[in-house]
């Protein structure tokens, strides 16, 4: 497993003085205690729709294991390839098997596609419109390590390539409904990846997904939450404990970043009344809220007012995660206490 120039031990001071926060930052779980979880959704579903696709191949740069794709790999070992450190070649190789009628799942940190292997993924996948499904794991604020594991501007970085579909799912029952998804979606194809022991959330909704479709998961009359990745299951749970206080919060899940649903965004966001939030595991600059922003502003929707919950347009913090999302305002009772301050 590489290491971090930033890498220290796993935990962080509050900033009140509180009690010391310890976890592993690269395994750490972001469900609650005693929340219902589902281990390696990704590596599972991928194995499972590979006995039915014959064309499946996954490809991982030295981190089959800390991407779920190892699960694939046990069960499909003639179909695994390992590259090594060297995600530039890992995006060429997957390209070089979709042009020989494979689907090629590449997988590797998040940092390390849109940083190191970007230029690859424009020229070989993006340009020449090949049916590549990149599944990168640690997005956002997923891992306590510092600025060299967290892709905090991932989504801003991809959202300018064209031909790029870019999907954050938010709990495993998505995921496991995403795999299948993605695979029978033509072209490439950028998502986020939750891997480990995932939350389980949305299934109690009765939700499924859908390439390309934003999906209202609760009705609200007071505030209305759009949210991605693993902010929705933030974002339900804000909503429950606004409800003790009497403020009724809506949540439109955006999983497809890109292409936006813009009609089911302008739709929602444009009954009156409401407080628009939108929320996300990504820096405020280039992600889902710049896009809902624009999206709004290009199409004359004024909603009763319009504020962003995201991570700040900085290098973060170390240390352990419940601490760095409090600290840096994701986590359920910072969201909560963000919106009533706002109401």
């Amino acid at each position: 497993m590489r290491r971090s120039k930033y890498e220290r031990p796993a935990h962080l001071t509050g900033e009140s003085g509180g009690p010391r926060l310890t976890t592993s930052a690269m395994i750490a779980s972001l469900a609650a205690p005693g929340q219902r979880t589902q281990s390696a959704p990704f590596g599972h579903a991928l194995a499972a729709l590979a006995h039915e696709r014959p064309e499946i191949v996954g490809l991982s740069a030295d981190l089959a294991k800390y991407t779920d794709l190892h699960i694939f790999a046990k069960e499909h070992p003639d179909r695994f390839y390992q590259m090594g450190m060297a995600e530039q070649v890992l995006m060429s190789a997957a390209a070089g098997l979709a042009r020989e009628g494979f689907l090629p799942f590449a997988t590797t940190y998040a940092v390390f596609a849109a940083r190191r292997a970007y230029d690859f993924i424009c020229m070989a996948i993006a340009e020449e419109g090949l049916n590549v499904k990149i599944v990168c794991a640690l997005p956002g604020l997923t891992t306590g390590y510092g600025p060299s594991h967290q892709a905090t501007e991932d989504i801003a970085i991809f959202r300018g390539l064209p031909n790029l579909t870019i999907i954050d799912p938010c709990d495993a029952h998505e995921i496991t409904q995403a795999v299948p998804a993605i695979a029978a979606h033509p072209g490439a194809v950028y998502m986020r990846l939750l891997r480990g022991n995932v939350p389980l959330v949305l299934d109690e909704y009765g939700y499924t997904f859908e390439v390309g479709k934003a999906k209202t998961i609760r009705d609200g009359r007071d505030v209305l939450i759009i949210s991605s990745g693993l902010m929705t299951m933030r974002a339900l749970e804000a909503a429950d404990a606004l409800k003790a206080d009497g403020i009724d919060a809506g949540v439109l899940h955006v999983a497809t970043i890109k292409p936006l649903d813009e009609a089911t965004i302008l739709r929602e966001a444009g009954r009156g009344g409401r407080l628009v939030v939108v929320a996300e595991n990504h820096t405020v600059v280039g992600g889902l809220g710049e896009a809902v922003a624009a999206t709004l502003l290009r199409n004359g929707t004024v909603p009763h007012g319009f504020r962003q919950i995201g991570l700040p347009d900085a290098f973060l913090d170390a240390g352990a995660l419940p601490t760095l999302h409090d600290r840096y305002g994701i986590s359920t009772s910072a969201m909560a206490g963000s919106i009533r301050a706002w109401l």
